[in-house]
């Protein structure tokens, strides 16, 4: 293809002049012609002889996907919302008669450009082109992940992950958001880092032949996390990604991860933890009280287990830790004990070409949000109910009907319980 282009171009540069002059025999033979001296002509050598020396740029794959939402289906109460998993969902007015004004919604629009640019050396860049940094506001670039893995040996089992990345804590966290089955990541789990990314230097290892694994979980549609390691530790800010740190209080995380194979089946059992400090900027409202707000104590310890669906599968997660909450009755934000998981069971049946996933989830949890309005307090009951459709590589149909019971307070909404249900829909295209 690039031989072609080339061709072309050379080809317009000299003969564009005269186009009017040429027939389609002389614009074939003459094409033909540059091609043929392309590929006679001898490309470099490297200093060692052993053939072409690709260039970094040759080494960089593209790939992406979107995701194009609709949550305005079957609602029963439009006053539920979810700043963490869906800003078209619901609306955020506190009117008594407020109604959702979302329709057709860009939830995801991303560009992947990774590769491994030297033996040592692999480069990651994915930004976001449907990111929304204030309520309103759609379609703002912003960088998601930007990193480099330094690896210390030819099989590239261990490595140093330094830039903007996933901090390895969760399965859910870890797992795509276009492998993902339900439309948002679980509650529970998704409060202990927005966006699941910040910017750190994680340590991993694991042996060739499971990252292998890993890779094939992912590439044969079992809906795994991908390449995280066997295990990981490292240091991260801890103000999520795209602030700037608002302490100098590095956090600290660790996690173990294995997928084993008994029989047909493979299993991948996990535990995490994290420890550090949160640090309050423009999240609190004038009026709330907050004892040392840029040294507030941020702990989780969380485990996992997952039996990938051969055809049925169970995935579930539960971490429990202390972090920041508001508290209504003292209009103040505390530091307090929080809990909470989830439970996802599905089902692959893969039909010659395509692939279908019912799955139903059920979620709890009771802790704050340290990263929203006063450190919002939430207490969480959801059901979920859908089916993935997968017709061809590029096209995954979602519908995933929600059972809702949120409660959700903060200085503005002291009490706040909300009660729902819904039809949601998406469509994923991969590219």
């Amino acid at each position: 293809m690039m031989k072609k282009i080339i061709a072309a171009v050379l080809f317009l540069l000299t003969y564009g002049a005269n186009a009017q002059e040429l027939n389609k025999q002389d614009v074939k033979n003459e094409v033909m012609r540059i091609l043929d001296s392309i590929n006679k002509a001898k490309l470099p050598e490297t200093k060692s002889g052993g053939g072409v020396e690709a260039h970094w740029y040759d080494r960089i794959s593209l790939r992406g996907y979107a995701q194009v939402r609709y949550n305005g289906l079957f609602s029963t109460n439009d006053k539920i919302t979810c700043d963490q998993c869906d800003r078209s969902w619901g609306t955020t007015s506190t009117a008594p008669d407020a109604k959702a004004n979302n329709g057709l919604f860009i939830r995801r629009a991303r560009l992947v450009f990774s590769g491994q640019v030297h033996p040592n050396v692999f480069f990651y860049f994915q930004p976001d082109f449907a990111s929304s940094p204030v309520t309103g506001i759609q379609n703002f670039v912003q960088i998601r992940d930007l990193y480099f893995d330094l690896s210390f040996d030819k099989k590239r089992e261990y490595r140093v992950r330094v830039g903007q990345s996933k901090i390895p804590y969760g399965f859910t966290n870890m797992q795509s958001s276009s492998q993902r089955l339900t439309l948002d990541r679980a509650d529970a789990i998704n409060s202990s880092i927005a966006n699941e990314r910040d910017l750190g230097l994680i340590f991993y290892w694991a042996p060739a032949e499971i990252r292998e694994r890993f890779e094939m979980l992912v590439k044969d549609g079992y809906k795994g996390s991908g390449d995280y390691g066997v295990f990981a530790f490292g240091v991260y800010n801890g103000q999520i990604a795209n602030k700037i740190d608002a302490n100098r209080d590095l956090n600290v995380v660790a996690r173990i991860s294995y997928p084993f194979v008994i029989g047909s089946q493979i299993i991948e059992p996990g535990i995490q933890a994290y420890d550090g400090k949160w640090a309050f900027t423009d999240e609190i409202s004038t009026g709330v009280i907050v004892n040392d707000p840029k040294y507030v104590k941020d702990e989780r310890i969380g485990a996992t287990f997952v039996l990938y669906p051969k055809p049925f599968g169970i995935q579930t997660e539960y971490n429990i830790g202390k972090g920041p909450r508001y508290n209504p009755l003292t209009n103040t934000v505390d530091q307090t004990s929080l809990n909470g998981g989830y439970v996802l069971l599905n089902y692959k049946l893969d039909i010659k070409k395509q692939r279908i996933y019912p799955f139903a989830q059920f979620q709890y949890y009771d802790g704050g949000k340290k990263y929203e309005k006063d450190a919002r307090s939430y207490v969480v009951r959801d059901y979920e109910f859908g089916i993935e459709w997968q017709p061809i590589k590029a096209l995954e149909l979602t519908a995933e009907y929600v059972v809702a019971d949120r409660s959700y307070v903060d200085s503005a909404r002291p009490i706040n319980r909300q009660e729902g249900n819904l039809l949601r829909l998406q469509a994923q295209f991969n590219f």
